[in-house]
């Protein structure tokens, strides 16, 4: 394990100059302080977690300090924010410190957010607040803990520096890493600015560093387009089998790599709502749970007219024909393992479908749900479920059709399908009431719920004794909170 003085850079991302992004010292937090840090994602860069208790850590990612070696950078990009095309955005306050790579060779970008104003500010005053902060460093490590590609995070640096939002808040720094932070809308900067030359050196960087394989291919820059095609197939997948929402799913918030990327009103579903809309500024429901399925293919179609200079339209349109079908396929297959099913038939995507009706039309806890289907045997299972249902006849009913097609697979020992079943359904996920709870112990200046938090949302699948509050129903009023994009 190394010490803070011992990374290694190299910015690779920097070295593309100063059309792609500008050049930006952080500005330092006032008395920065540890708020959380994960070690697992210090590990990621073989760093020693002792590390973050050090004096040192804090004043580097509180931007009082920063590596020789660093270039920090503040990268540009336009995107479609709501559906309108907005023609410059960029990090506004963010700072892509520089590159690190490990021992395993791998290279992360360190990108702190809450840094600052930058070029790309646009009248802000590039800070981020302790409850944005602490929210995207909770989802990342509990999106992660799930197996949902995502960004990580470092750690939270908190402050005493002052900052104005619906009201004075305290400022934070939150660390992020990701194998690149090329959104969508890099590609559409210079799309639409008509500088195809710098589109392609951009291009050529991304191939390069993140699909070198599709560089074997006839045509790299489809092979990459139908990759992010995939990958973002199945990251939408996912979110939806887990109830995760992200908010705002502008194509400046879309990672090339399909991995979720800026967390702002996120939230997991509670009691299941196909309709929900986890942001209270979405006054049209854009960005609403079941909407998340087309807006993913609208962004794609969004980054495949930014590519049309290097791929032929109807070869783009082909290869966006694949996103559903293969959306599809992922979940229903993580939704057939979530219902404790190793075999496909048919008839499940009907099976399912009537289920998630049944929790709609009841309020049915999404997450505990399945947890407790995979408790006991299917019969005892669905008789102790029943009562959480309003359509008592109907449940029973779609109950029957459960046990008969679970029965056609043969018997199963009822110890195993139980750890298989627990294996994909969490008994802890990060509830908005929970982060809530967190932030206010941590605006008092008390950090232990926030770390507490941290530490069983990193392990959601096993039972944790002395944690039972965790996976408890949110009260009526935790399921009601507005989250809005200020952070």
């Amino acid at each position: 394990m190394k010490a803070l003085d011992e990374l290694t850079f190299d910015n690779r991302f920097a070295r593309l100059g100063d059309t792609f992004s500008t050049h930006v010292l952080p500005e330092p937090i006032a008395a920065p302080r540890l708020v959380v840090a994960s070690p697992a994602a210090m590990a990621l860069l073989d760093l020693d977690p002792a590390e973050a208790e050090t004096p040192v850590f804090a004043e580097l990612f509180g931007g009082h300090k920063l590596w020789a070696e660093a270039e920090p950078r503040a990268m540009v990009y336009s995107g479609h924010q709501f559906g309108s095309y907005n023609p410059q955005l960029g990090d506004g306050r963010g700072l892509l410190l520089g590159e690190v790579y490990n021992e395993a060779g791998e290279h992360w970008d360190l990108h702190l957010k809450g840094a600052g104003q930058t070029p790309y500010s646009r009248m802000g005053d590039g800070r981020a607040v302790l409850r944005s902060s602490i929210r995207e460093f909770l989802a990342s490590e509990a999106l992660h803990a799930l197996n949902i590609p995502t960004t990580r995070a470092l750690c939270v640096i908190g402050s005493d520096t002052p900052v104005w939002r619906e009201k004075q808040e305290r400022a934070a720094m939150v660390l992020r890493l990701a194998p690149s932070h090329v959104r969508f809308g890099h590609f559409e900067f210079f799309y639409y600015t008509k500088r195809p030359e710098q589109q392609k050196e951009l291009g050529d960087h991304v191939l390069a560093m993140h699909f070198p394989h599709c560089l074997e291919q006839p045509e790299p820059y489809l092979a990459m387009f139908r990759e992010i095609v995939e990958r973002n197939a199945e990251l939408i997948a996912k979110w939806q089998a887990y109830g995760f929402c992200h908010g705002v799913m502008n194509t400046d918030n879309m990672s090339i790599l399909g991995i979720t990327f800026d967390f702002g009103p996120f939230a997991f579903l509670d009691d299941f709502d196909a309709h929900f809309i986890c942001n209270h500024s979405d006054d049209q429901g854009r960005y609403s749970f079941s909407n998340q399925v087309p807006i993913g293919q609208w962004n794609l179609s969004a980054l495949a007219q930014a590519l049309t200079p290097f791929i032929s339209v109807e070869a783009l349109r082909e290869t966006l024909g694949l996103y559903l079908p293969l959306f599809q396929a992922h979940y229903l297959d993580l939704m057939r393992r979530r219902l404790g099913l190793t075999t496909a038939e048919d008839d499940d995507q009907k099976l399912l479908e009537h289920l998630l009706q049944l929790m709609q039309n009841s309020g049915v806890d999404y997450s505990l749900f399945f947890r407790r289907l995979g408790d006991e045997s299917p019969e005892l299972a669905v008789a102790r479920l029943r009562d959480d249902f309003v359509d008592i006849k109907g449940f029973d009913a779609w109950g029957d059709l459960y046990i008969a097609r679970v029965a056609r697979e043969g018997e199963v020992d009822q110890e195993q399908r139980r750890e298989r079943m627990h294996a994909v359904n969490p008994l802890y996920i990060l509830r908005n009431y929970l982060a809530q709870k967190a932030i206010d112990a941590a605006e008092s200046g008390d950090y232990s719920e926030v770390r507490r938090l941290h530490a069983v949302l990193s392990n959601p699948f096993e039972e944790q004794p002395g944690m039972e509050s965790y996976a408890e129903r949110p009260p009526e009023w935790g399921k009601h909170l507005e989250i809005s994009c200020s952070s």
